[in-house]
């Protein structure tokens, strides 16, 4: 039961994909430049980054189920204030505090799961708590154009209210107060800065500043470049989406039998043949291509996550589990405010000089070299661990 009530809460925050179909409507609404869409995603990705850290030591202390059930009702009380709000300024204090119930939500989640399952299975309760985020993320942009094309992007938000109190009374109901050993202190330095945890995280950070130049730049190469409507370019965004959610069952019950290694390097050479594909893209780039490019870097993305995260996991002992799980979530969020920033001042100022979707596809291509090199040292690192390392699925 923990586990289902983790993932539902962790699926409710990852519907926040419904967001970037929206992008154009709303630079229109607010007379913003389409660069300026990244404070939308900066002011809720970077606060949740920090939070997620934070809310995860902090269950280890006051448990896991506060923490989580907070998280809920703040991101219940966000969606309410920027569906309302008035001015783009609004809209940002709106996506500060989906932030901070977000954070709460990603950093108890990890936490939840491996806490609930065996040792030898935590890849497996890992891949699970993936793949209900992935379906949110999946389901999130095709209900992003079919609400924007019917109603407006307001509803994007209210939409996702009566999903969050449904999910916080669903925890308050059936999970407890405290669902972990209480930490006999907080998380050290020491702790932290250790080199396969070290490594884990920076690779997180890349592929996630990779994959995020699909959830930024897409909508305008779909929309403002190739004149698609914004359901039929839900449809095409959810295939990323959907790729990490096909993968990460498999992965995680790959990374207890074989390790993570393989699948870590792995699926950062996927995403990165996929975001390649994608800046080869043009006007006249077939439907089908586009197609396999998207959901072939979020196929290699769900490859490497699970296990990745499994990495950063079974380093930490069951009483500093929050703490673990927010450090994979601000790993990966640091990633994304990173490449939304660099990857959005590449598309403001090229997209001047050579249009949208040139623009576009050129900072797809930025994103390819930085995971590709990424795939490159995972590679490298993989081979030194067979040679004197052994992983075992938790401590």
């Amino acid at each position: 039961m923990i586990r289902w009530i983790a993932a539902g809460g962790a699926f409710v925050v990852s519907l926040d994909s419904i967001m970037n179909v929206a992008f154009p409507a709303i630079a229109a609404a607010f007379g913003a430049p389409p660069e300026q869409m990244r404070w939308v995603i900066i002011g809720y990705v970077g606060t949740y980054a920090l939070t997620a850290f934070v809310g995860g030591a902090l269950a280890d202390r006051i448990g896991h189920g506060r923490v989580f059930r907070a998280g809920l009702a703040l991101s219940a009380v966000a969606f309410v204030v920027a569906g309302l709000a008035p001015t783009f300024g609004w809209l940002l204090l709106g996506r500060v505090l989906q932030g901070l119930g977000g954070g709460c939500v990603y950093g108890t989640a990890p936490g939840l799961v491996t806490l609930a399952a065996a040792p030898a299975a935590r890849g497996r309760a890992l891949g699970f708590l993936g793949a209900a985020m992935g379906l949110g993320l999946s389901v999130g942009p095709l209900a992003s154009g079919v609400l924007v094309d019917a109603v407006g992007w307001r509803a994007i938000f209210h939409v996702r209210v009566p999903l969050a109190v449904l999910a916080f009374v669903a925890a308050l109901l059936a999970l407890p107060p405290a669902s972990a050993p209480r930490a006999p202190k907080l998380v050290a330095a020491a702790d932290l800065i250790r080199p396969p945890v070290l490594a884990a995280c920076a690779l997180a950070f890349v592929a996630n500043a990779a994959i995020f130049s699909i959830w930024l730049l897409a909508p305008f190469y779909l929309v403002a470049a190739r004149g698609l409507d914004a359901t039929a370019a839900g449809v095409l965004f959810m295939l990323t989406p959907l790729g990490t959610t096909l993968a990460a069952p498999p992965a995680g019950r790959l990374a207890d039998r074989i390790g993570p290694g393989v699948l870590v390097a792995g699926g950062l050479a996927l995403e990165a043949l996929g975001l390649l594909l994608l800046s080869r893209a043009d006007a006249g780039t077939p439907i089908a291509m586009l197609a396999v490019a998207f959901f072939g870097a979020g196929l290699g993305l769900g490859l490497f996550q699970v296990p990745n995260m499994a990495v950063i996991m079974t380093a930490f002992p069951s009483a500093q589990q929050g703490a673990a799980g927010g450090l994979a979530f601000l790993a990966r969020t640091l990633g994304t405010v990173a490449g939304v920033a660099v990857l959005a001042q590449i598309f403001g100022a090229r997209r001047v000089a050579v249009g949208l979707g040139p623009a576009a596809t050129e900072g797809f291509l930025v994103a390819a070299l930085a995971v590709g090199v990424g795939a490159v040292a995972a590679a490298l690192r993989g081979r030194r661990t067979a040679r004197g390392e052994r992983y075992t699925p938790g401590p």
